[in-house]
């Protein structure tokens, strides 16, 4: 019997492996029994103020592969909900992740421009709130901000030679693995406080990562459209982009603790089933890590 880093969820692990914590328990690696290798390593990406981004997740994603024989990264945690038809509660598992916080703000009245449109943009004027002072002929000054591919250089490539990529692939077996995922018994109550309905553990098409906490309904609306963005938060995506440049298996399990920017029926919803998503989203990396073949 192991315990997890929330350290409210016993697990039953693989004989194999033990969890270990440093004395700030801002680090978790999965040991091997003789503790020369790790088979799967967690970080707890946060600053020293508790803060999470996508910087702190990226650098701690790269230490571990500098630091340990490392054969594959779990990420896991809680997000915002983009797709209105899942609910709280209910965990996530994309096959594919975007960062979808580099930008190239347009200047306004730009025609040509030397980058990428490929992604497709934001147009603020979309979203102005006509009044009697601005109507939809009056121009935006905040004009437009295209969406870019991140630029890596794969260890298994040419080093001289970069590689654009937008949406970074988990890894293929760990993704079909989770298909074995549905059956894992979640919370649905906090106290005397519960869900609609049990939730579920589906896989989705695609996640969306940027240092921007959402809490915006017409911008949550916007990625779910544009992108198909179901889990909504920011970390994941940089922990994708060290693992494809490293090319290390990688996926991520989330669970989604309120409607991005949007209310429900439910009503504090982030405050008070954000435990419950944080549970569901261990329960769920428990069972893969009982059913990888390591």
């Amino acid at each position: 019997m192991y315990y997890g880093l929330e350290k409210h969820a016993a697990i039953d692990l693989p004989t194999s492996v033990c969890l270990k914590f440093d004395d700030r328990e801002r680090w978790t690696v999965l040991y091997s029994v003789d503790g020369s290798t790790c088979d799967i390593c967690f970080t707890r990406q946060v600053d020293e103020e508790g803060k999470v981004n996508s910087l702190n997740a990226g650098i701690s994603t790269q230490l571990l592969l500098t630091l340990f024989d490392v054969k594959g990264v779990l990420n896991y945690g809680i997000a915002g909900n983009g797709n209105p038809k899942l609910q709280i509660g209910d965990v996530t598992i994309p096959q594919y992740w975007a960062h979808t916080g580099l930008w190239r703000w347009q200047r306004l009245g730009e025609i040509d421009g030397d980058f990428s449109r490929k992604f497709g943009n934001l147009e603020f004027a979309d979203y102005s709130n006509c009044s009697k002072d601005f109507e939809p002929k009056n121009t935006n000054l905040l004009s437009k901000v295209w969406y870019q591919a991140e630029e890596i250089y794969p260890v298994n490539g040419n080093t001289e030679v970069n590689h654009d990529i937008f949406w970074v692939p988990v890894d293929k077996t760990y993704f079909k693995i989770a298909r074995n995922l549905k059956n894992v018994k979640l919370d649905s109550c906090v106290n005397t406080t519960c869900l609609p309905r049990k939730p579920v553990v589906t896989r989705v098409e695609k996640g969306v990562t940027a240092n921007v906490f959402v809490d915006n309904k017409a911008y949550r609306e916007f990625l779910h459209s544009k992108f198909d963005a179901t889990p909504i938060e920011m970390e994941t995506a940089a922990v994708a982009l060290v693992c494809f440049q490293q090319n290390k298996p990688f996926i991520a399990i989330r669970s989604l603790s309120d409607l991005a920017g949007g209310g429900s029926a439910l009503s504090n919803e982030a405050r008070v089933f954000s435990s419950l998503a944080s549970r569901n989203a261990f329960e769920v990396l428990a069972k893969f890590i009982s059913i990888l073949n390591y």
